[in-house]
């Protein structure tokens, strides 16, 4: 007991003398104390995850679950990388009264983010939510209020901002190298052999009532009998999920929101449905293809795409300027290349002037370049490091706000079929 209080009145010090919100300073010995809310399939992979990004600086000492089989299969990870076990909980408010927990990753279905995040920070916890910040967008500036009260480190997880990559590309759009944008695709497909319906995930044979908080899992959605379907595959159900928008469509159009120094656009109009997965015995909500047009205030549109039954195209984002292009295609390949003003014909020549002329194309592997398969450890180290007090986290919640509202314009667009107006002053939705 002496020994904890002695490291919490150290930690404690040290976060007053860099300011409120992070530990700025810290013993030979001490590490800041993980609680982590989920451990599922992305929860379970993010505790590999952490090791790599901050051993040294951080230890996994409680997590949390309401299935007793991710628990145990967490609890083994944990032993094997870490060399420790948790604590365990069922109940995430009893793992956020460990006053001993500095920090906490959410990394639970989305209807749960709101109102864990606010206990968390309530809690006095520095906090790491996945994406989309919230299930509303609502629910989002209730969790930016928190945020802005408690005074903690926040980081959403839209780890694309912390991709080397992405920063390049970034880079090479301030330094003129596309000219103008107008106009950027973005698309991500994917495909499931027939009796692996996409999201349709793996369902434990031992799962049960018995061993699953149905109940904790349902939080504040509508009451809904047992259903192992819903439980492990929550993203194909609107009461948990927004499905396409909050999942996959809101990592591309925040990428691309940073890679152009844009926020939130003006209006949205989606449009898809359930075209391949439609057995009788699958009874998803959410639409496995889906388009969008997002048009900007100031001249632009984003085009994307999705479609969960075909891969071929993959994953990417095209940003077509006036005079260059640049294509970022599955987190690890960056290409530009200079308008030739000739349609692409190699019977004809190249028109560009002289200065567009010069811009010689380039390709980047994300892996070769940087040692990054993606931003996702960089993006939970630049996390610990701000509670260090180190850094500014690259993703604090208003930019997971404006994220999220491109992902929620998608969604009310697509239910009410309607184009989703933004009013930024009002912060609210309206339809034409």
């Amino acid at each position: 007991m002496a020994d904890e209080l002695n490291r919490r009145n150290f930690l404690k010090a040290a976060a007053i003398a860099a300011g409120p919100a992070a530990i700025a300073a810290r013993g030979a010995n001490d590490k800041v104390n993980i609680g982590w809310i989920g451990v599922g399939t992305r929860g379970y992979a993010g505790l590999d995850w952490l090791h790599t990004a901050a051993a040294n600086d951080v230890q996994v000492t409680a997590i949390c679950d309401t299935y007793q089989g991710y628990i145990a299969r967490a609890q083994d990870r944990l032993q094997t990388v870490w060399g420790n076990k948790a604590k365990a909980y069922v109940d995430y408010r009893e793992l956020l009264a460990d006053k001993s927990i500095d920090a906490v990753y959410i990394m639970t279905p989305e209807h749960l983010h709101h109102d864990m995040t606010i206990a968390a920070l309530k809690a006095g916890k520095h906090v790491y939510i996945e994406k989309p910040l919230a299930h509303t967008i609502e629910e989002g500036y209730d969790i930016i209020k928190a945020w802005e009260q408690s005074k903690k480190i926040v980081q959403v997880g839209t780890q694309n901002r912390s991709s080397s990559l992405y920063k390049k590309a970034k880079e090479l759009v301030q330094q003129g190298m596309v000219g103008d944008v107008h106009f950027v695709r973005a698309f991500w497909y994917r495909n499931g052999l027939p009796n692996e319906p996409s999201w349709r995930y793996v369902i434990p044979a031992e799962a049960t009532p018995q061993n699953t908080d149905w109940n904790r899992f349902l939080g504040t959605a509508p009451k809904h009998e047992w259903d192992a379907h819903r439980y492990f595959q929550w993203r194909l159900y609107w009461d948990y999920s927004g499905g396409i928008s909050t999942d996959l469509l809101v990592h591309q159009t925040d990428i691309v929101n940073f890679m152009l120094s844009k926020t939130v656009p003006k209006s949205c109009m989606a449009s898809g449905g359930v075209y391949r997965w439609t057995d009788k015995t699958d009874d998803r909500d959410v639409p496995d293809c889906l388009s969008a047009v997002y048009d900007y205030s100031d001249k632009m549109q984003l085009n994307y795409s999705c479609y969960l039954g075909n891969e071929f195209f993959g994953y990417g984002e095209e940003i077509m300027g006036n005079e260059g292009t640049i294509r970022v295609m599955n987190r690890q390949d960056l290409y530009f290349e200079a308008e030739s003003y000739n349609a692409h014909r190699a019977d004809r020549p190249n028109r560009a002037p002289d200065a567009i002329k010069a811009r010689a194309a380039i390709h980047i592997n994300g892996l070769l370049e940087y040692k990054e398969s993606d931003g996702a450890i960089n993006h939970f180290r630049n996390f610990i490091q701000a509670v260090l007090g180190k850094e500014q986290v690259i993703a604090p919640p208003p930019v997971g706000q404006q994220a999220a509202i491109s992902g929620h314009l998608a969604t009310l667009s697509y239910k009410n079929q309607k184009r989703a107006i933004w009013d930024e002053a009002a912060k609210k939705v309206q339809y034409t």
